[in-house]
C-alpha cells in the first residue's frame, strides 16, 4: 500500500513540473516580445521617458567653442592706433612624469638644471628660485607656476623661451589693452583691464575710465559660437556639419586728438608740474573753429606714480575759475550795452552789500579806465560792470555762456554742471571775477569758443566718428555743433581786441604769454581756493593760478587753457609755469596750421574727363593750372592718370589718355615719377640713370612709339 501511494505523489510531481514549464516558457516568450516591441519604439521614434535621444546625442557630442571677439581699437586724429589688442602670458611647468603623448613622448620637465638656467636668463627670477619651485616638497604636484615672474609675460619673451625648446614649460594666453604712448591723454583715452566672470570662467577686456568704459559695450562686440562634433578623445569628427555663429569685433572709435601736439603737450605738463608741485595742473587746445580737442592732459593722472587720480578734470571736478572769468563779464557788459572802456572808477576796494571787494593790489592804482581794469585784473571793475548790467542780466548771460548747466562732451561722463548761489549784492558780484560759482573745464572751453569765434558758441568735442570694422561704416560721426550764441560777433572782436591788452600793454597781467611770430589775445586768473565750511585757505600758494589764450587774435585757430592749483613751490611765480606750457604747445598748433595752409595754397582739386573732347579736356585741366600731356592722337578722353576729386599741387603733370597713334614728347625737366608713369601708360620698357630731372632720351620728341619700345632716360639733379 505504502508503495502504491509513493508512485502515485511521483506522477502530481512530474504533472505540476510540466505545469510550471509551459507558464515560465510563455512568459519568457512575453517577456521577450515586449523587449523586442519597446526597442523597436525606440529605435524607431529615439524617445525614452520623453528624452529626445538624438538631441541627448547631439548634445553629448556636438561642442560649443567661444569665438572671442576683437576689442575695437582707438585712433588719433591722423588714424595712427592709440589703444589696440595684444597678448601677455603666463608660463607654467608640468611635473608629473604621467603626462606624455600618445607615443610616449614626455610633456613634462625632464632637466630642470637647464630649464631653471633658461628662465632665469628672460625671466626675473633666480636660477635657484626657479629650480626650487619645480622641486616642491608635495609629492605628486602636477603642474608649478612661477609668481609674478612667470606672469605678464610679452610675446617677445614667450618666443626666446619656445625657441630654446624645454619640454614642460607651458603658457597661458592673456587678452590685454596695448596703449601706443605713456601718458597720452590718459583720462580721455580711459584704461580697459582683463577681468574674469567668477560663473562662466570666462576673461575678457572691460574698460574702466575714458573712452574705454564708456564706449564699453560699442569696443567689446559679440562673441560668436562654432558647434563641431567631436569624438571622446576630443577630435572633431570629420564630415561633420559645422553651424558657426560669427564673432562681431567691437567697434573702432576716431578721436580728434593731433599725436604732435597732445605728446609736446605732456612732456611740458610733466616738467611744469615736476617743478611746481602743484595738487593739479590741466592744459587743453581746442581748435577755435571746430570745436575739436586736439590735445588735452591732467596732472596728477591714473598713471602718476604718486598720489594717482581717478577723476576726468576736465569734467568731473569743479572750481571756481578766478579771473578768466572776466572775460564773460567783459562780453556780457559789452554786449548788453553797459561797458564805457574809458569810463573811470575808484580802483583797490569797493563797498558793496555789506562785504567790500578787494583787488588783488588792495591799494589800487586809484582812478582807472574800464579797459585798464581788464588789462590789470582788477576786481573791483568787474563789480562795477556787475552792478552796471544788474544782476539779472548777469545772471542770464552767464546761462547764455552754458555755464551751471552740463556740456555733456561725448565720450566722458558723470560731469559735474558746477554751482553758485548766486544770492545778494556782494555774492553776485564775487561771480564777475571767477568767485562764488564753480565751473569745469569744458564749460570754459565751450565758452571761450564763441569769443575766439565771433559769437558762435561751439561744443567741445574728441570723438569724431564710430566705425563698425566688420562693415567699415560708420556707425555715429561728430563734429562742429554750434550750440548758442551768447554774444554777437562784433562784441567777440571788441572782447579779443582787449584781450590782446593783457598781454600787451604795460600793465597787463600777461606779458609772459608773448610768441615770437603771432599775437596773442589772452586773460590771467587767480582765485582763492575754498576748503569748504572753513572758507577761503590762507597762504602765498592757496590759489588756483590760469591762463586762456586764443590766437592768431585777429581770426584764432586755437584756445588754449591752462591752470594749476596750489603750486609748493613758491620760488617761482606761478604764471612761469603756466607760460612754460602754454608758450611752445601753442607756438608749435600755429606753426603747424600755417604750415598747413602754405602746404594748400596753390592746390587744385582735379575734375573729372573721361568722355570728354581731347580739346576740351585739355582746356579743363589746364584751365585749374595742371600741365596736361595727351598720349594718343584720339579726338576722346579714355582715362585720366589722377583720379576725378583728387587734390594736388598747381602745376602738377595729369596724363589725359586717348585713342589712336602716340607720340613721344620732350621729357627734359620731368621728374622720374613723371616718367615712370608715362612709360607705364605707353608701355615702354624704362632705363633710368641718374637721379633729379630728366635730361636726355634716347626716343626722339616727335617720334611715333610702339609698345614695348626701349626708351632710356638720364636724370641729373639741378
Amino acid at each position: 500500500m505504502s508503495k502504491q501511494h509513493k508512485r502515485t505523489n511521483s506522477k502530481r510531481t512530474t504533472k505540476n513540473r510540466k505545469i510550471f514549464g509551459q507558464w515560465l516558457f510563455f512568459i519568457a516568450i512575453g517577456l521577450f516580445l515586449l523587449l523586442i516591441v519597446r526597442f523597436s519604439y525606440i529605435a524607431i521614434f529615439k524617445d525614452v521617458k520623453n528624452v529626445n535621444l538624438k538631441q541627448r546625442t547631439e548634445q553629448l557630442y556636438t561642442q560649443k567653442k567661444v569665438i572671442h571677439a576683437k576689442r575695437g581699437k582707438i585712433y588719433d586724429s591722423s588714424d595712427d592706433v592709440l589703444a589696440g589688442n595684444t597678448e601677455t602670458y603666463s608660463v607654467y611647468a608640468i611635473l608629473d612624469h604621467s603626462d606624455k603623448t600618445a607615443s610616449g613622448k614626455p610633456l613634462y620637465v625632464t632637466n630642470k638644471k637647464k630649464t631653471a638656467k633658461v628662465l632665469s636668463k628672460y625671466l626675473s627670477i633666480s636660477e635657484a628660485k626657479a629650480m626650487k619651485i619645480m622641486t616642491p616638497s608635495k609629492s605628486g604636484t602636477f603642474q608649478v607656476e612661477f609668481g609674478s615672474a612667470g606672469n605678464d609675460i610679452s610675446v617677445d619673451t614667450k618666443e626666446k623661451i619656445q625657441a630654446q625648446h624645454l619640454t614642460g614649460i607651458n603658457f597661458t594666453a592673456t587678452a590685454t589693452r596695448e596703449y601706443s604712448y605713456d601718458n597720452f591723454a590718459s583720462q580721455l583715452i580711459g584704461l580697459a583691464q582683463p577681468k574674469t566672470n567668477s560663473k562662466t570662467g570666462e576673461t575678457k577686456l572691460i574698460g574702466e575710465l575714458g573712452i574705454e568704459q564708456v564706449f564699453n559695450k560699442q569696443l567689446s562686440g559679440t562673441n560668436g559660437v562654432k558647434k563641431a562634433k567631436e569624438d571622446n578623445s576630443g577630435y572633431q569628427i570629420s564630415n561633420t556639419e559645422q553651424t558657426p555663429k560669427k564673432a562681431k569685433n567691437g567697434d573702432n572709435v576716431y578721436t580728434t586728438f593731433n599725436s604732435q601736439l597732445q605728446t609736446l603737450l605732456e612732456s611740458k605738463v610733466e616738467a611744469a608740474q615736476k617743478s611746481a608741485k602743484g595738487q593739479f595742473f590741466n592744459a587743453v587746445v581746442m581748435n577755435a573753429k571746430t570745436g575739436a580737442i586736439v590735445a588735452a592732459t591732467q596732472r596728477p593722472n591714473y598713471e602718476s606714480s604718486s598720489d594717482p587720480s581717478w577723476s576726468n578734470a576736465l569734467t568731473q571736478v569743479a572750481y571756481e575759475p578766478g579771473s578768466t572769468m572776466k572775460v564773460f563779464t567783459l562780453s556780457a557788459a559789452i554786449d548788453s550795452g553797459n561797458f564805457n572802456a574809458n569810463g573811470v572808477y575808484k580802483s583797490g576796494t569797493y563797498e558793496l552789500g555789506g562785504g567790500e571787494v578787494t583787488d588783488w593790489d588792495k591799494a589800487g592804482w586809484g582812478y582807472i579806465t574800464f579797459k585798464q581794469a581788464f588789462e590789470r585784473s582788477s576786481n573791483v571793475g568787474m563789480a562795477h560792470l556787475e552792478q552796471n548790467m544788474g544782476s539779472s542780466t548777469w545772471k542770464k548771460y552767464l546761462h547764455k555762456f552754458g555755464f551751471l548747466q552740463k556740456v555733456n562732451v561725448v565720450g566722458t561722463s558723470n560731469e559735474t554742471s558746477g554751482s553758485s548761489p548766486f544770492k545778494g549784492a556782494l555774492e553776485q558780484a564775487n561771480t564777475a571775477f571767477g568767485q562764488g560759482i564753480t565751473v569745469n573745464v569744458m564749460q570754459m572751453m565751450q565758452a571761450f569758443s564763441a569769443v575766439a569765434n565771433n559769437g558762435k558758441m561751439l561744443k567741445p568735442y574728441f570723438i569724431r566718428k564710430i566705425v563698425d570694422p566688420n562693415t567699415n561704416k560708420t556707425v555715429k560721426s561728430y563734429g562742429k555743433k554750434v550750440v548758442g550764441n551768447p554774444i554777437s560777433a562784433s562784441t567777440a572782436k571788441k572782447v579779443r581786441k582787449l584781450m590782446q591788452g593783457v598781454v600787451y600793454a604795460s600793465d597787463g597781467t600777461g606779458s609772459k604769454y608773448k610768441i615770437k611770430g603771432y599775437r596773442i589775445a589772452g586773460k590771467t586768473g587767480t582765485a582763492e581756493y575754498s576748503s569748504g565750511t572753513s572758507g577761503y585757505e590762507k597762504g602765498t600758494n592757496a590759489y588756483i593760478y590760469s591762463f586762456v589764450g586764443m590766437a592768431p587774435a585777429k581770426n584764432p585757430e586755437y584756445v588754449m587753457y591752462v591752470t594749476i592749483k596750489k603750486p609748493q613751490n613758491t620760488s617761482t611765480p606761478a604764471e612761469t609755469y603756466l607760460a612754460s606750457v602754454f608758450d611752445p604747445v601753442m607756438k608749435q598748433a600755429l606753426d603747424d596750421a600755417k604750415s598747413a595752409k602754405q602746404k594748400n595754397a596753390g592746390t587744385v582739386t582735379v575734375k573729372n574727363v573721361v568722355g570728354q573732347q581731347t580739346s576740351t579736356a585739355q582746356s579743363t585741366l589746364s584751365g585749374q593750372g595742371m600741365t596736361v600731356v595727351v598720349i594718343g592722337n584720339g579726338n576722346k578722353v579714355m582715362s585720366q592718370s589722377i583720379g576725378k576729386g583728387t587734390t594736388v599741387l598747381a602745376n602738377n603733370k595729369i596724363f589725359i589718355v586717348t585713342s589712336g597713334k602716340t607720340s613721344m614728347p620732350d621729357v627734359s625737366g620731368w621728374s622720374s615719377a613723371d616718367v615712370n608713369k608715362f612709360a607705364k601708360l605707353t608701355k615702354l620698357n624704362l632705363t633710368i640713370s641718374g637721379s633729379g630731372y630728366a635730361t636726355s632720351q634716347s626716343i626722339k620728341a616727335g617720334s611715333q612709339l610702339q609698345s614695348g619700345q626701349q626708351l632710356q632716360v638720364k636724370f641729373k639733379q639741378k
